[in-house]
């Protein structure tokens, strides 16, 4: 796959099934061992292989479910696709025992993924969580 391809693969990943829901996306582009390396990760991970998106999402769509992602910029080489993005959304469910709020949050971030053979093998995440928090009212601002 060319670099062009991976890119508009990470741009379905977040603009399809992150925002839109569609899960079963999941199947087509992450490989059976996908690996999510994120330090925010519920205690045991997300699990593997298409699994992990669907646990990511529906973790995320659950506290926030009019989450929406917009990708700022991407930048790819080799086998490997940088994505900078901003979310949105309003916390009308918990998350990870944490309830709601009800406030809405814009949350910035980067990702990294590792493809093979087409499809997204692994992703490190690095993203706002402490931003996250603060304008949920969890911690304090200053």
């Amino acid at each position: 796959m060319s670099t062009e391809q991976n890119k508009a693969t990470i741009r379905r990943w977040y603009l399809e099934i992150f925002n839109q829901n569609q899960l079963a996306l999941a199947d087509e582009l992450n490989t059976a061992g996908y690996v999510s390396h994120d330090v925010y990760a519920p205690p045991g991970g997300f699990g593997q292989g298409p699994q992990a998106t669907k646990n990511i999402v529906s973790l995320y769509r659950a506290a926030f479910p009019d989450v929406h992602f917009t990708i700022d910029a991407q930048v790819a080489d080799g086998d490997k696709v940088a994505t900078r993005w901003t979310a949105t959304g309003t916390n009308s469910g918990s998350l990870n025992g944490m309830p709601p709020t009800g406030r809405s949050v814009m949350i910035t971030g980067i990702s990294i993924e590792r493809f093979e053979n087409g499809q997204i093998a692994e992703t490190w995440v690095n993203w706002d969580f402490m931003g996250m928090l603060q304008q949920l009212g969890v911690i304090p601002t200053a």
